[in-house]
């Protein structure tokens, strides 16, 4: 889940940068939908009406304006100018005021941190770029592959716990000189942004998809429940691997993967999941994992820091902390995959399916 995309900063690009186009519906029982672009991927807003007191062009505005603050304004990585990359610029020891989106999402990628022991660091750039994965092309010209002498040197530029965050007032400050990096939670906060600003203006039936990161609300008007699905890790076209029972309630999903994102070098394959204590890409054999909470942010870095940790280690904390946890792994012995979830996943699954915690499924 990284921001994969470089973008030329032209005007004609900044009038394009959103597509807004309504796909009407031809009969009342269907929906409509919003695509575009954005955090260097795609995404896709669907909902089943518009509010009495706001035009469809009012809503995609809104949708607009959102979407462009928290990615170009506030956390990209690739805007020179954004809140982030002139925090990143910044001098290390003095507190730095940012906007409250920013201290916010910085604030809940440390707690997720704690949860994890340290597997979801969003200072983890460097190594990321070095290998790269990541907005910078360290040492163009180098072997793709760092030494373990470079490896050790990034790795000292590398510690969440070298960065602090006030709530209030909103501010952040580097105790080393890190990096930040927040492209393994900010899509999961633009889907809860979306989500609010569409509870705020009164619709009650949504599917918000950001570079595969959900929010989902209510029903469809033929009163069937939306359906997010479990894709199956691959390269080829998407197939479903698994599907989500949602019956209508809020919910808030994410996933994330090695199977996109990779490079292979004289057989070997290097997966853009960068093990934080290791410095080197994750070996381990969990091929995607999807995380269901209350907020598409905490879901995007759990998913994040669980492709890190493994399915072993992941399983443990998920379940120690009540999480619905779905992990898909792959076997070591011929093609295909093997699934496990969580106890407390097995109520979103289909009743074929939801057999009990722990369960493997051959695919």
């Amino acid at each position: 889940m990284k921001y994969l995309r470089r973008y030329s900063f032209t005007l004609a690009f900044l009038a394009l940068f959103f597509a807004w186009v309504w796909l009407r519906p031809d009969s009342p029982a269907q929906v409509y939908q919003l695509d575009g672009e954005t955090m260097g991927t795609r995404y896709s807003i669907l909902v089943t009406s518009f509010p009495d007191d706001i035009s469809d062009n009012e809503l995609a505005s809104g949708i607009e304006q959102r979407l462009y603050r928290i990615d170009r304004e506030l956390m990209s990585t690739y805007a020179p100018e954004s809140e982030l990359s002139r925090f990143n610029r910044s001098a290390v020891g003095p507190w730095v005021e940012v906007s409250a989106e920013l201290a916010e999402v910085v604030a809940q990628a440390q707690e997720i941190s704690d949860l994890t022991d340290g597997y979801f660091d969003v200072t983890v750039g460097p190594l990321v770029d070095r290998w790269g994965f990541g907005p910078v092309q360290e040492m163009a010209g180098s072997p793709r592959i760092p030494t373990d002498a470079e490896i050790t040197q990034l790795q000292a530029q590398v510690g969440y716990h070298q960065l602090e965050v006030s709530r209030d007032p909103p501010q952040l400050r580097k105790l080393a000189d890190v990096r930040v990096d927040l492209s393994g939670i900010a899509k999961g906060f633009g889907a809860d942004v979306i989500a609010d600003y569409l509870d705020a203006v009164g619709l009650d039936s949504y599917f918000i998809e950001i570079g595969g990161e959900l929010r989902v609300r209510g029903i469809k008007p033929d009163g069937s429940s939306w359906v997010p699905a479990i894709e199956t890790p691959g390269q080829g076209a998407p197939q479903v691997h698994d599907i989500i029972v949602v019956d209508g309630q809020p919910l808030a999903i994410a996933g994330s993967g090695d199977y996109r994102n990779f490079f292979e070098q004289d057989g070997v394959r290097f997966s853009h999941e960068i093990d934080p204590f290791t410095g080197r890409p994750v070996t381990h054999d969990l091929a995607a994992v999807y995380i269901i909470t209350d907020t598409a942010a905490t879901a995007d870095a759990l998913a994040t820091a669980f492709m890190v940790m493994g399915t072993e280690r992941a399983f443990a904390l998920s379940e120690q902390l009540n999480l619905a946890a779905y992990f898909i792994n792959k076997r070591r012995a011929g093609e295909g995959f093997d699934s496990s979830h969580t106890s407390h996943f097995t109520r979103y699954l289909p009743d074929d399916d939801s057999t009990s915690a722990g369960n493997n499924r051959e695919n």
